[in-house]
């Protein structure tokens, strides 16, 4: 049987036909673009700071640490590596690529207006917790709304210029978080190794050592499934195959390893001395303890200015988003208007609840990059081109998927849904392409033939 469905090739829609590669003049090396822009996503204290809180209460220091690692690593190979070829092979962002998986229609659906929807929620959530440290910080709670409009304008304007100027942005100000991570493990790292687990009753009950390892990949994998979709956008600025395999190996094997694993070294040694309680998660809780009040404002107030390229890097996708679904829309207005969005969530307070609504979205990006890894793979490691309509294979493979990632969601307890979900995503689109039921191959015009080779 024919692995692609026989069907007429249908007109492909204005979003790819109107889309640009980016030039080879336009790329940069890995250390400029790809890797700080991605360090400067785990850089968040938003992500390091309760990320203990996944595996030390079940287990024991070691295997959280394993996990750590078992995350990173799965991060890079599984979630990133893939899309991240793809964008530096054709110079075209996700929404583009992602149509011989998902359709030439599908696609402006799922994972294109979707992903830039979400990111302005992600642009209101850095938003909300971002001007609120600083207007606490500084002890002036009136600047909660002006911080606001300018902190999310501020962000969607340098999204909106490139990923490079993302990457400049992230230059510098991660050196913030960078310095208050070293500064906790000189802090607490030497008493790290007398922590001591859950009583035995309770790790045995909790599944112990491979329970706290299991928890540490899904927070790890959870947090970054949509980044790493977005690897597509972020090395579309990469030189070539080396800039994507260094961008990723820095600005996420070791980022992460980095940030959660002295996190988790720093909360191991703050609980072994006794400095927090058993319910503290949150590594700045420690130094809280530890820090004058004055210095610990000073800090809390430096995390959060760090925490402005994380913002960048939401508008950037969603800048990228908008300007290939939407392309005779000027971008200042789209992007404009959705940072409008961010602001009005964060300043009513309701991006302080949204992150249950994340969680939701994001179990769709498991299935989403296992379905573009096996595309691709099967391909033979290229971009085969749009495909004709909503392509079954691509929905099929995410609907299943999503059924899987969801599910803790709704109070089921699937041990690492995001990595299952992408498991089961690629498992269901190979089934499905070798059962034909692939859409044609539309042909693209000549200006977009090249992304093909």
């Amino acid at each position: 049987m024919n692995n692609q469905l026989s069907q007429p090739a249908s007109q492909l829609p204005g979003y790819i036909t109107s889309a640009t590669p980016n030039p080879t003049a336009n790329r940069a090396p890995w250390y400029k673009s790809t890797a700080p822009t991605y360090a400067g996503i785990f850089l968040w204290f938003a992500f390091w700071d309760p990320i203990s809180k996944n595996g030390l209460a079940p287990g024991t220091l070691g295997a959280t640490l394993v996990g750590v690692v078992l995350g990173a690593l799965i991060c890079h190979f599984l979630f990133y590596l893939v899309p991240g070829r793809l964008g530096q092979q054709t110079g075209l962002p996700l929404y583009i690529v992602g149509s011989s998986t998902f359709g030439a229609m599908g696609s402006l659906f799922m994972p294109g207006l979707l992903m830039g929807l979400l990111q302005f929620g992600w642009l209101g959530v850095n938003t909300f917790f971002s001007a609120k440290a600083l207007a606490a910080g500084f002890n002036m709670p009136s600047l909660f709304i002006p911080i606001c409009i300018l902190f999310a304008f501020g962000a969607a304007f340098v999204g909106l210029k490139g990923i490079q100027y993302v990457g400049k942005v992230s230059t510098y100000l991660p050196i913030i978080p960078l310095v208050v991570l070293i500064m906790g493990l000189v802090m607490f790292a030497g008493s790290a190794g007398d922590y001591k687990a859950v009583p035995a009753e309770a790790a045995a009950a909790s599944g112990g050592g491979f329970s706290a390892m299991l928890l540490m990949i899904s927070a790890i994998v959870g947090f970054f499934a949509t980044a790493g979709a977005a690897g597509v956008d972020i090395c579309m600025s990469n030189r070539n195959k080396s800039d994507v395999s260094m961008g990723g190996i820095v600005g996420v094997i070791i980022a992460i390893i980095f940030t959660a694993g002295i996190s988790v070294i720093v909360m191991a040694g703050a609980h072994a001395t006794g400095v927090v309680g058993p319910t503290d998660v949150q590594m700045t809780a420690a130094l809280a303890k530890k820090l004058s009040p004055g210095l610990f404002a000073v800090v809390m107030i430096g995390l959060t200015l760090a925490a402005f390229p994380g913002a960048c890097f939401s508008s950037f996708i969603a800048a990228n988003c908008f300007k290939t679904t939407m392309p005779k829309i000027n971008p200042f207005i789209s992007v404009g208007l959705g940072a409008v969005v961010s602001i009005i969530l964060a300043v009513t307070g309701v991006a302080g609840n949204l992150m249950g609504v994340f969680g939701l979205i994001g179990a769709s990006f498991g299935p989403i990059c296992g379905a573009i890894m096996v595309d691709y793979l099967l391909s033979g490691g290229k971009w085969t081109g749009p495909r004709a309509g909503f392509n079954p294979a691509g929905w099929i493979a995410w609907a299943a998927g999503f059924v899987v990632g969801i599910l803790p969601n709704l109070g089921v307890n699937v041990p690492v849904a995001p990595v299952l979900a992408f498991i089961i995503g690629a498992i269901v689109y190979f089934l499905c392409s070798k059962m034909g039921m692939r859409s044609a191959v539309v042909p693209l015009p000549a200006a977009l033939a090249a992304a093909t080779k």
